[in-house]
């Protein structure tokens, strides 16, 4: 029997070299400015999340301003500490502006936090509501013929025939039940952590499919 083989990813590798040593700057900041023992610690993990959930709300729900307002301002803040930590900067006496952002920087990352995770992704524009139908005018009520005048409808009853019936409208291409399926479960899911139902656009971008397409599967999925 053979054996596995361990293949290693360069660009994970990369990842993991780039992830630790933004890590260890943003502490080595973080304690410079004052922020010692475990809160030195907690504030790379809190930019680290802020800009994972930044990515996540961008790839799930799409491009919006609130999720790539977040992910720059969590970016600058990686990407500060890393240029400040190269010597840029006197850590042994960090000016105060350094102090005053570190500082602030819990309520800053609590808000964007909260935001991303509570705030509905909505594309769709405000449907107007629409005017209340009119109520039907009476017709008149027509007077008595006389009776030696022969019924409209007996006279004209042999002339009509029935009408032939019109084939069935096309209801548009045939669409696998997986595919129907899985529409209903990504539906579901957008459902759940937003509270709202899904739309056209973001049904297009979870499944990567064109947009009349994505129509046809909202209608075949009774999705609007």
């Amino acid at each position: 029997m053979a054996r596995p083989t361990v293949r290693v990813d360069a660009v994970l590798v990369q990842a993991v070299i780039a992830g630790a040593l933004s890590f260890a700057h943003l502490h080595d900041l973080a304690s410079a400015a004052g922020q010692d023992g475990w809160k030195a610690w907690a504030y790379p993990v809190s930019v680290d999340l802020l800009l994972v959930a930044a990515w996540r709300r961008l790839r799930n729900d799409g491009p919006s301003r609130l999720a790539w307002c977040w992910f720059l301002v969590a970016l600058v803040a990686s990407l500060g500490a890393n240029v400040a930590t190269a010597g840029f900067l006197d850590l042994q006496h960090p000016p105060g502006w350094l102090r005053f952002g570190i500082a602030g920087w819990p309520a800053v990352a609590f808000l964007g936090g909260t935001l991303l995770a509570h705030t509905a992704h909505s594309t769709d524009d405000p449907v107007p509501d629409r005017p209340a139908p009119e109520a039907p005018l009476r017709e008149p009520v027509p007077a008595e013929e006389p009776s030696d005048v022969p019924a409209i409808e007996t006279v004209l009853a042999p002339a009509v025939e029935e009408a032939p019936a019109l084939p069935a409208a096309d209801t548009g291409p045939s669409l696998p039940a997986a595919l129907v399926d899985h529409a209903r479960k990504v539906a579901a899911d957008h459902r759940a952590r937003t509270g709202y139902p899904i739309d056209t656009d973001t049904l297009r971008t979870r499944l990567g499919v064109p947009p009349q397409l994505a129509a046809a599967i909202a209608i075949a999925a009774q999705l609007t």
